[in-house]
């Protein structure tokens, strides 16, 4: 397929908003790839070359497109610079650059194909070591070179990591199925145990909805993480289990997937991140204590101060997240491992068992100890206990509690969300204590002291039903001056002019940011809201819900993707509560 094939779609959807629009665009598209290309395209229209587990991204510094596309057309940086100030789209700016008379006089009327980008992109995702920056810029000047203006715009927003046409995967699963006439629930199962959007395009494409329903757990490829709903009072928790389930703690951590092969360890985040090299501690932990030859198991890596042995918060085991002085974060910040689920043990998939037996297998592979373990969990029926369990959760420094479904229906649902786990972090009185997981959609830029960077920003919560993301609050309070600074650098680069397509706002912000950054913010309460368009008709039919004097917590939660945040739905469900306290007799009154 050549390259201007695939723009021309890029270029329809880019025109678009409607996600059944978005969906027949895409199908059309799959339709006409061969196998192979439909894995490239598939992985190109998310902005990617990989999965994320692979660990080589394609991101390049705009300063470098900037070299490359003066190489191109010799027009001086600064002035390439001073224009991607007016459009804040350097992918704009390429094709008005090459559109011109003079520059396309000097570029070769070869035409590039799918196949020839992705392979030279590939290229220059992986130099590395000296003269790799030189590299990158003269390969991907030899693709302006070739490109049409348009392919140059849709070139240089790949390798800046800018794509700006709002597909997410699942608008592709849901392309892939039109494309067959149906199996979705196939093709999102594979994609969930594979994580890899391409491997699942290329197998629909050849082997049809058939095929890819033989695609299944493989140790040393990470499966998605199911995941939980919330609910607020110990007794709606075990009304929606069928007033029986399995609380074990909610550790204040980062949830890992471990994957052995014999001797070898690999540690994946919950975004599917590679995330070995960052915890050899845990590597060589869990190389003596999971006693199986293969097994795929998840648990929880805490923090813990080495001299008192108590728990420390979420933001301490961030320390642990870099590339140098590995072994020192590790003294200084070392963790407890505690283990909750298995997947995968000596040759055998155990997802499709009931979460008691899942745990019975678990525990007949580790060899605990004190920071090498099993979480703490009890069986609960009686809301009492429950809440007596959460008391004791919080008291010894966790979230909360995690209540799970004990029924043979209990099976691990990797990648969706659901109610076989429920979250049950803090009690609800008239305000909301808890803390919310929100994505930055938009910003306005502060006045005074803040004048010239970014000083309040526009947050939404995740709809898993539509597959975007809808307003909640505007959030101002609780930045330190080197959050606002950090804040500034981070989301200059994913600005842009126009609302993004899976982002559903009332409200213009002064820019909008691709749904990438999630924040740990709090709030009073949920209140309903004429502005905002979290749970828009659930409560009134002319309003949304919205978080009442949202603060900053100072947790920037780059271990939670934008799917991963608060929904639409728990936000509903935190208003509800709200109701019932105040019949109940509590203080306080939404308003």
């Amino acid at each position: 397929m050549d390259f201007s094939r695939l723009v021309s779609y890029y270029e329809r959807l880019e025109a678009t908003t409607k996600r059944l629009e978005m969906r027949d665009i895409l199908t059309e598209l799959f339709a006409e790839a061969e196998p192979r290309e439909a894995s490239r395209i598939a992985y190109l229209t998310l902005g990617e070359l990989y999965p994320a587990y692979v660990g080589v991204e394609l991101g390049m510094a705009e300063k470098l497109a900037i070299r490359a596309l003066k190489m191109v057309t010799g027009i001086d940086e600064g002035k390439i610079e001073e224009s991607l100030r007016k459009t804040g789209d350097l992918g704009l700016v390429a094709e008005k650059l090459l559109s011109s008379k003079k520059t396309q006089m000097t570029l070769s009327l070869e035409p590039l194909t799918v196949e020839r980008v992705y392979s030279q992109l590939e290229r220059i995702a992986k130099f590395t070591g000296e003269g790799a920056m030189e590299m990158k810029v003269k390969t991907l000047s030899g693709l302006l070179a070739q490109a049409s203006p348009k392919e140059a715009k849709y070139l240089i927003r790949l390798v800046t990591g800018n794509m700006r046409m709002g597909v997410a995967d699942m608008t592709l699963i849901d392309a892939l199925a039109a494309l067959k006439g149906g199996g979705k629930e196939e093709i999102e199962r594979a994609y969930n145990l594979c994580s890899d959007i391409g491997l699942v395009a290329s197998t629909v494409k050849e082997h049809g909805v058939e095929g890819v329903a033989k695609i299944g757990l493989r140790v040393g490829i990470p499966v998605r993480p199911m995941l939980a709903e919330r609910l607020t009072s110990a007794q709606e928790i075990l009304e929606k289990l069928g007033n029986t389930g399995f609380a074990e703690y909610k550790y204040d951590g980062e949830r890992m997937q471990i994957h052995k092969a014999d001797s070898e360890l690999m540690i994946f985040s919950r975004r599917q991140e590679n995330i070995t090299s960052q915890f050899p501690d845990v590597v060589e932990m869990c190389r003596r204590g999971l006693a199986a030859r293969e097994a795929i198991v998840e648990c929880e890596a805490v923090a813990y101060d080495p001299e008192t042995g108590d728990m420390l918060p979420f933001q301490e085991l961030m320390h642990r997240r870099r590339k140098y002085d590995v072994e020192k974060a590790a003294q200084l910040y070392p963790v407890s491992l505690f283990f909750f689920d298995a997947l995968y043990i000596d040759g055998e998939p155990l997802i499709d068992l009931p979460l008691l037996e899942r745990r019975k297998r678990l525990s007949q592979v580790l060899e605990s100890s004190d920071n090498f373990r099993l979480t703490e969990g009890i069986m609960v029926s009686d809301p009492d206990s429950l809440d007596r369990f959460m008391l004791k959760a919080v008291e010894e420094g966790c979230e909360g509690v995690m209540v799970k479904d004990i029924s043979p229906k209990s099976i691990y649902r990797a990648g969706a969300r659901g109610w076989l786990w429920i979250k049950y972090k803090r009690s609800y009185v008239s305000k909301l204590t808890d803390t919310l997981d929100l994505v930055v959609v938009g910003a306005f830029y502060g006045k005074g002291r803040r004048s010239g960077r970014i000083g309040t920003l526009l947050m939404a919560v995740y709809d898993d039903e539509a597959d975007v993301f809808r307003t909640v609050c505007k959030v101002g309070t609780g930045f330190k001056d080197e959050d606002l600074e950090h804040l500034t650098q981070t989301l200059t680069p994913l600005a842009q002019k126009q609302k993004p397509a899976r982002v559903e706002s009332i409200m213009e912000p002064d820019i909008w940011t691709r749904p990438e950054m999630v924040l740990e913010i709090v709030g009073d309460e949920i209140t309903l809201s004429p502005i905002h368009t979290c749970g828009w008709g659930a409560i009134r039919s002319d309003a949304g819900l919205a978080v009442r004097f949202p603060r900053f917590t100072g947790r920037y939660r780059s271990d939670k993707s934008p799917e991963d945040a608060t929904t639409v739905n728990e936000i509903i469900e935190l208003y509800k509560s709200q109701l019932k306290v105040i019949a109940g007799g509590g203080e306080g009154e939404p308003t």
